[in-house]
């Protein structure tokens, strides 16, 4: 079996780090991390990971706008985006369509993340 390769794009150090932690230790999968929308998307192009951790509220080029530009990008448009949000925001049934696989609030139970990534993308842990 090969490892799961993660990106996360969010702008909160810590938050980064306590997935990436999470998810190497829980479930073995290489985590890369993206501190902006334009650093994930440059990630996303040259590693293409297996899915994309996003967060919704970052300065500059938001969760919305980068998500938008994932899917524009054919390099990028197949890999699958969960969303990570601290509000409980609507999201359009647009992005649901649009290669969004699950919506998953902040704060997460660090323990649960791997397995409820696996989940929403029918992944083996």
């Amino acid at each position: 079996m090969t490892t799961k390769k993660i990106l996360i794009i969010d702008d909160e150090y810590r938050i980064r780090e306590v997935i990436k932690m999470s998810l190497e230790m829980m479930a073995g999968w290489k985590v890369l991390t993206a501190s902006s929308g334009s650093e994930g998307l440059a990630i996303a192009q040259s590693q293409q990971p297996d899915a994309i951790l996003l967060d919704m509220m970052m300065p500059d080029l938001d969760g919305t706008q980068t998500l938008a530009r994932l899917q524009a990008d054919t390099t990028t448009q197949q890999i699958p985006v969960l969303l990570l949000t601290a509000k409980a925001q609507p999201i359009e049934q647009k992005q649901l369509s649009e290669g969004v696989r699950a919506v998953m609030q902040k704060p997460f139970d660090p323990l649960q993340l791997a397995n409820l990534i696996a989940e929403a993308l029918s992944w083996a842990l």
